[in-house]
C-alpha cells in the first residue's frame, strides 16, 4: 500500500511513523530544516517513553513519488489551495485523498443530499480549485484528535491520543476506507469507520470554532475560558449559533453544549492551536474554523451575531500582525482625511 503523507509535520510525521510499522511504503512531502533532518536521521518519535525512528522516502518535490494509493493530506487546512499544483503527481485513476485537516473540508456539500448537494464553500476552498483539481470522489474524511508537537527538526513528541475516525461523505463501508483503517489499526491508531463522519467532524469543530479564536484574542489557555463566566458564555453562545446551523444540515451532536465545554476545559492549561500559531507568527486557521460556520450560517438562514463580533476580532487580531499591512492601511486612511 503505497500512501504519501503531504505535510509530514507534527500529525503527519506521526501518522508517517506509525503506518511505516505497520508495513505500508510510506512517502513524506515536507519542506526547510525538517525535511533535511528526517533525510539525515530519519524521522524519530518520541511516545510512551520510547524513541522509535523510521527511515522513510522524504521530498520537497512530489514528482519524484508517483502515483499513490491514498494522499494523507496533513497540513494547516489553509494551506491547502497554495499546494494543489504540486500534489497533482501523487494523484492517479485510484487515488484516495484523506483530508486529515481541523475543520471543514472542501467535499463537505459531495453527496449530502439537498438544494446545496455539490455546494462549494468560497471560504475554505476559493473558486472551487479543491473540488475541481482532487476531486471529492476521492475523499475519504478524516477527524485528527491526537496532540502532537515537533520539537526539533525531525523529531516528533506524541502528546496524548491515537483517534483518527474516518468515513466516506456517502457513509459507505468502501474497500478504500476499510483497507486505510485496517493498516491504520495495524499502526497502532484508533481509526473506526464512521457512517456519518459529518457529525464527528462538527463534534470537533464545535470546540475549536470558539476555544481557538478566544484563545488567541485574551491569551486564555482551555481551562481558564471554560471556567470564566464571560469568555464560557461566548464560546457557548457561539456553539449554539453553530448548533443551530449544524441542525440544518442534519447533523446529529451527540454531547450538549455545556458537557462539550466542560471536556475541553478538563484538558487543562492547554494551549489552542491558533494561540501557538499567533505565539510563533504563523497564519491561523482562521476561514476553516470560523469563516466558514459563518458562511454556512448565511447559507442556512441562520444567524450568527457572537461568531460574527468574533470572527471580526481574531481576523483584525489577525492583520495586526502585519507590519507592511498595517503601515499600507495607515497610509491610506491619511491620504482620505
Amino acid at each position: 500500500m503505497k500512501i504519501c503523507i503531504y505535510g509530514a509535520g507534527a500529525i503527519g510525521g506521526y501518522l508517517g511513523v506509525q503506518l511505516a510499522r505497520a508495513g505500508a511504503d510510506v512517502s513524506l512531502v515536507a519542506r526547510g530544516p525538517h525535511l533535511a533532518a528526517m533525510r539525515e536521521h530519519g524521522l524519530k518519535l518520541l511516545i510512551d517513553g520510547e524513541e522509535r525512528v523510521a527511515h522513510l522516502r522524504c521530498t520537497d518535490d512530489a514528482r519524484e513519488l508517483g502515483h499513490q494509493d491514498y494522499v494523507i493530506i496533513a497540513l494547516k487546512a489553509h494551506s491547502v489551495p497554495s499546494v494543489l499544483d504540486a500534489m497533482q503527481p501523487l494523484i492517479g485513476p485510484n487515488t484516495a485523498v484523506v483530508t486529515a485537516v481541523n475543520g471543514i473540508p472542501y467535499w463537505y456539500f459531495y453527496k449530502h443530499g439537498g438544494a446545496l448537494e455539490g455546494t462549494t464553500l468560497e471560504s475554505i476552498d476559493p473558486g472551487g480549485r479543491q473540488w475541481r483539481e482532487l476531486g471529492p470522489e476521492r475523499a475519504i474524511g478524516c477527524v485528527v484528535y491526537p496532540a502532537t508537537e515537533v520539537v526539533a527538526p525531525g523529531v516528533i513528541q506524541h502528546v496524548y491520543g491515537n483517534k483518527f475516525p474516518l468515513g466516506e461523505a456517502s457513509g459507505e463501508r468502501t474497500e478504500r476506507v476499510e483497507k486505510l483503517s485496517q493498516i491504520m489499526i495495524a499502526g497502532g491508531l484508533d481509526a473506526p469507520i464512521r457512517e456519518n463522519i459529518r457529525d464527528e467532524i462538527w463534534l470537533k469543530l464545535w470546540g475549536n470554532l470558539c476555544f481557538n479564536p478566544i484563545s488567541a484574542l485574551t491569551h486564555g489557555t482551555l481551562d481558564i475560558i471554560a471556567s470564566d463566566p464571560g469568555t464560557r458564555a461566548i464560546a457557548r453562545a457561539m456553539m449554539l449559533e453553530a448548533k443551530a446551523i449544524g441542525d440544518k444540515f442534519g447533523v446529529h451532536f451527540r454531547v450538549d453544549v455545556e458537557r462539550r465545554i466542560n471536556g475541553a476545559g478538563a484538558v487543562g492549561a492547554h494551549k489552542t492551536s491558533m494561540l501557538q500559531d499567533l505565539e510563533r507568527d504563523r497564519a491561523m486557521e482562521i476561514d476553516p474554523l470560523v469563516s466558514v460556520v459563518q458562511e454556512m450560517g448565511r447559507l442556512a438562514n441562520v444567524p450568527t451575531p457572537t461568531l460574527d463580533v468574533v470572527l471580526a476580532l481574531i481576523k483584525q487580531r489577525e492583520f495586526m500582525t502585519k507590519p507592511d499591512a498595517v503601515a499600507a492601511a495607515q497610509e491610506r486612511l491619511a491620504k482620505a482625511a
